[in-house]
């Protein structure tokens, strides 16, 4: 039996953990994921996912916002955790275990990379993405079947409209993101019984025929339907 004293951490394979981040936005009217390219091996100029090594004093989201600060200069978005990935032979260089997580944003939040890793950074649409590095493929499409089934039960486009927006306008992220038009009566009706959102009592400036009513969400954060 193991004691404090007698404990061997070394009986053990220790698999490096990596965080992989999925930075979704909405750009000329399409879903968009967030790109890196790779700068050293193993995959060497291909594009792949903002991410990296977790360190030893750090926890799993805190690696991922360091991560996407780095190589994006991303800072103060909403992350949550996607799934873990960990095919024994994702990785060349060793086994790597991946924790993957999705954000929703503004591509204008992205700023020039700060890595030396990374050669530099671009948005492409899910649905024509270039050949990635790793599993980074099945990553994205695994986020993006998760977000459109999160739309039905949160509000997690939250980080896809202004502080104040329309229902004309959420609905047109809605479908951007689930990639089909939407009933505009029936979108209405369930937008406005599910509590998520609210109307601020104020319409839209500049339009003379019959201004559309300013709705915002509840919370700015991510909230769950009952």
């Amino acid at each position: 039996m193991d004691t404090k004293e007698t404990y061997d951490v070394t009986k053990f394979d220790r698999p490096s953990v990596t965080t992989d981040v999925l930075f979704f936005t909405i750009k000329d009217e399409q879903l968009n994921v967030l790109l890196v390219k790779r700068g050293s091996w193993p995959f060497e100029g291909m594009w792949a996912l903002p991410g990296g090594f977790v360190r030893m004093d750090e926890s799993l989201e805190s690696a991922a916002k360091r991560e996407l600060l780095e190589e994006c200069g991303v800072k103060h978005v909403y992350l949550e955790q996607l799934y873990t990935f960990g095919d024994p032979r994702r990785d060349p260089r060793t086994r790597v275990i991946s924790v993957a997580y999705f954000a929703l944003a503004s591509s204008s939040v992205v700023a020039n990379p700060k890595s030396d890793e990374i050669k530099e950074t671009g948005f492409f649409p899910v649905n024509d993405l270039p050949n990635l590095a790793f599993d980074h493929k099945k990553i994205v499409d695994y986020g993006v079947d998760r977000l459109r089934n999160k739309l039905g039960y949160t509000n997690i486009a939250f980080g896809l409209l202004p502080e104040m927006f329309t229902l004309t306008s959420m609905q047109n992220v809605y479908e951007i993101i689930l990639g089909h038009p939407i009933d505009k009566r029936n979108f209405r009706k369930k937008m406005l019984t599910t509590g998520l959102i609210e109307s601020t009592g104020k319409k839209l400036s500049g339009d003379a025929y019959r201004p559309a009513m300013l709705y915002r969400f509840n919370k700015r954060d991510v909230v769950f339907l009952n």
